[in-house]
């Protein structure tokens, strides 16, 4: 059987409450051995952290998304600190940059931005970078640290030059559901996820958003990350299986997974 990592989901989400056990047990169905859960603000992070303690497949990542600082409260970020020394946090974030909403002044976004690289670079955790609408302008921002960013562009959603850029950066590139849609904009994504590094490439689902097809529109879960496997396999022209392999390596390279299948319910 395959062995697949969603590298990038919100378990905390309210889409998951009251059902998390079943989405565990369809993950593990579809092969999917590990997950990282990513938080977006302090409270959700400390959840995401509470299940990742609670299921050995589950990992965390804790951060403040750049949609949330505006509304962060005085101390998040210590809170956030903390739960980064954890054992079971493995990725700083969700952080980055963020063009399409305005809910956080850009200025601000930046300056919350860099306090996650910093501790990623304390730490030596890899940082889980967002980035919406302003790839030219991250790829900017990240250039003038000087040094190789340690971490992943997360539902990468560019061109193949701003792939390339990243790439110089230090960052591997994870793909996500979009890689399954018929739009044609989405070509460049694509030829994209063709040409990059083969050691440098991961999938997620992004859930509960981004379902692939054929479930587009639907609530997403961490089981159908198979979906965008299939779909970057026959891009690359790989057998599934390979792609799993390759992809799974590089997802515990990366956030420094243990070697372990969990089967059934992760537990």
């Amino acid at each position: 059987m395959i062995e697949l990592i969603d590298s990038h989901a919100h378990l905390y989400h309210k889409q998951f409450q009251g059902r998390l056990e079943e989405v565990i047990a369809n993950a593990s169905r579809a092969g999917v051995v590990q997950i990282l859960s990513l938080g977006t603000t302090a409270a959700n992070s400390r959840e995401t952290l509470q299940m990742a303690e609670a299921h050995p497949g589950i990992f965390a990542g804790v951060g403040i998304h750049p949609n949330d600082w505006a509304t962060s409260e005085p101390g998040d970020w210590e809170r956030i600190v903390d739960l980064a020394a954890n054992s079971r946090v493995v990725a700083i974030g969700e952080t980055g940059l963020d063009r399409h909403w305005h809910d956080t002044p850009f200025e601000q976004q930046l300056l919350g931005f860099d306090l996650h690289l910093d501790l990623s670079d304390q730490l030596k955790k890899p940082v889980s970078i967002h980035c919406r609408e302003c790839e030219d302008e991250l790829i900017e921002h990240l250039r003038k640290r000087g040094k190789p960013i340690h971490g992943v562009l997360h539902s990468f959603c560019g061109n193949p030059q701003q792939a390339s850029e990243f790439l110089d950066l230090g960052l591997y590139l994870s793909f996500a559901g979009m890689l399954t849609f018929s739009n044609k904009n989405l070509d460049p994504l694509r030829l994209a996820a063709q040409e990059a590094p083969i050691d440098r490439i991961m999938i997620e689902t992004d859930s509960p958003y981004l379902s692939p097809h054929p479930f587009r529109g639907k609530q997403n879960e961490p089981a159908r990350v198979q979906h965008t496997a299939l779909k970057l396999s026959q891009l690359r022209e790989m057998s599934l299986e390979l792609l799993a392999e390759v992809t799974t390596a590089n997802a515990r390279r990366l956030f420094r997974l243990p070697l372990i299948q969990v089967p059934d319910s992760f537990t």
